[in-house]
């Protein structure tokens, strides 16, 4: 009766200690998932201060009654572009955001196009309202870039989990996969930058 009463003590132990496991692991995975949400949202949120910043710099141009028509066209139709792509936040997808990351970049090329065509203009160039503009969006630029940084960190944490054992053996059952990080496009290593 002993010897039942030890195996079967065994048994519930090993039990108890694989449900902590698969408890510990599941919320693991759950808060570096998160993470990974989060991080994307930060993408998104330096995205939306690039979307907001370039309707002023626009404006600001316009007050230059001589300036080309068709560069600040350009930029309108960039950001108009760049604000249909929506990514959702909760699942973001490989694919979804390398459009939305193509789209923003097609923008900050615009209106990287736009200041260099402002050089034309010394009264435009030296107002106080272009200069702080200047400003903003270079610091936005920054605040893409380590948003991106950070995605793909995240992401890389979370792959880690996701694939190191034994971990790996539970994870299709919980319901967690491998993710994408943000991949930039042959020969786009090169960031498109504004430049000043």
């Amino acid at each position: 009766m002993n010897k039942k009463k030890y195996t079967g003590a065994i048994i519930g132990s090993v039990i108890s200690l694989l449900l902590v496991w698969l408890v510990l692991t599941y919320n693991g995975l759950v808060t570096k998932d998160e993470k990974v949400v989060l991080q994307w949202n930060e993408v998104q949120n330096a995205y939306q201060r690039r979307m907001d910043l370039i309707p002023n710099l626009v404006n600001v141009v316009k007050g230059a009654t001589d300036f080309e028509q068709g560069t600040l066209v350009a930029v309108t139709e960039a950001r108009a572009k760049a604000g249909t792509i929506q990514v959702s936040a909760t699942t973001p997808e490989a694919q979804a955001y390398l459009e939305q990351a193509a789209a923003q970049d097609a923008l900050a090329a615009a209106a990287n196009r736009l200041i260099i065509a402002v050089e034309k203009y010394p009264e435009l160039k030296g107002a106080q309202a272009f200069s702080g503009l200047q400003t903003q969006l270079e610091r936005t630029e920054l605040r893409i870039k380590m948003a991106r940084k950070d995605f793909n960190e995240a992401i890389s944490s979370y792959n880690q989990s996701v694939r190191a054992f034994p971990t790996k053996l539970v994870t299709g059952l919980l319901g967690f996969r491998a993710k994408e990080g943000f991949k930039s496009d042959a020969g786009a290593d090169k960031a498109t930058q504004i430049k000043f």
